[in-house]
């Protein structure tokens, strides 16, 4: 039994006694059960097989790849062919992706008779409890995605310097990212300098760096689908005091959150440890964002780390760390580690050390 297959059985064994068949229509979703990436198509589950239903565009790949689910090709009118498909599975009932779904994509659905449709967040609540906790082998697609971004950083804090504009250390990064195997970016990078750091997720343009700046980095790779994500404030000079006094609070925040991950702690207790840190320190004003998310086959996850997250942490768990304090006009730090939670603690999966790199 291949790895996928072992998830569409999981998958079962959550939907079992609730429903009776699923239909799985997003991108991220299909490739985690069928380990295809494709932009279209449709899995249809059943307790006693699956079926992959995908278009012209990639059923030959799809039948040389996808061992364990039935491949059929998509025809122009695929909502009778999904109906025909459930009825031969004498299916009453069928689960959707409340979660993704559009309401217009389940209208569509809502028309073939014979089925009841569940459009709660039975499926999409399954599939989440399934992806956030991450197998080995997900760790270390995870990992091969973290040691790319960082020789990225290493490549760049080699060039960063007096004069380069943010878009010149948001390209170097993304470079050497794809020219080194990435197959995609984690999302659009984000480096600004000087006052711009004040920004949480600023968009860089060509603002030159000027010595003695903060630089914020904030990025990430794609290996084999799965994302890394990290952030570095450094500065091109020295820091003033001011600058290195709240360096070292979001540092001390982050520290002292990371030592208290571990299974069984709430996303709203992680974020509060590195919260109080701040805010007993005078910057609480200026940490609005929440301190953390998930990352896998997406790089906004569950679980989360915010003042509202009541559930608790599992062994498996991949989860950002990434305290900031950003003062508006002036400068801001952000520092992002991402850790792998452990029965009794958590493992960091960002060797990159979070002491201030001056340049």
């Amino acid at each position: 039994m291949n790895i996928f297959e072992e998830r569409i059985q999981k998958l079962n064994a959550l939907l079992s006694g609730k429903v009776d068949s699923a239909l799985i229509t997003d991108d991220i979703n299909r490739r985690y059960l069928t380990g295809m990436k494709s932009s279209a198509g449709y899995v249809l589950v059943f307790p006693e097989e699956s079926i992959l239903i995908i278009d012209s565009r990639y059923i030959e790949r799809a039948r040389q790849v996808v061992k364990h689910c039935k491949v059929i090709e998509q025809d122009m009118k695929v909502l009778k062919q999904i109906a025909t498909l459930l009825k031969e599975h004498n299916a009453k009932s069928c689960a959707l992706e409340s979660m993704s779904l559009t309401m217009s994509r389940a209208a569509n659905f809502l028309k073939i008779k014979g089925v009841q449709f569940l459009a709660d967040d039975t499926l999409s609540q399954a599939l989440y409890d399934l992806r956030t906790v991450k197998t080995p082998d997900e760790i270390e697609k995870i990992k091969s995605a973290q040691h790319l971004a960082e020789d990225a950083l290493d490549n760049l804090l080699q060039k960063l310097c007096v004069g380069m504009t943010e878009r010149d250390v948001a390209l170097e990064l993304d470079f050497y990212m794809r020219k080194h195997g990435a197959e995609d970016l984690s999302f659009e990078t984000i480096a600004l300098t000087g006052a711009h750091t004040s920004m949480p997720h600023g968009v860089p343009d060509d603002r030159k760096v000027q010595k003695n700046d903060f630089v914020l980095m904030d990025f990430g790779a794609v290996v084999d689908g799965y994302h890394s994500d990290m952030t570095r404030t450094v500065c091109v000079g020295n820091p003033t005091d001011e600058m290195s006094k709240v360096y070292s609070i979001v540092r001390n925040a982050q520290d002292t959150a990371r030592a208290f991950a571990k299974e069984g702690v709430t996303g709203q207790e992680l974020d509060a440890i590195a919260r109080k840190i701040i805010s007993d320190a005078g910057y609480g004003d200026y940490f609005g964002h929440s301190l953390g998310h998930g990352v896998g086959l997406e790089i906004h996850e569950f679980p989360v780390a915010s003042p509202s997250a009541t559930a608790k942490m599992q062994k498996g768990n991949v989860v950002t760390i990434e305290p900031g304090i950003y003062l508006p006009e002036k400068f801001g730090v952000r520092i992002e580690d991402f850790v792998q939670i452990t029965e009794n603690g958590c493992e960091n999966l960002t060797n990159i050390p979070n002491t201030l790199i001056c340049l």
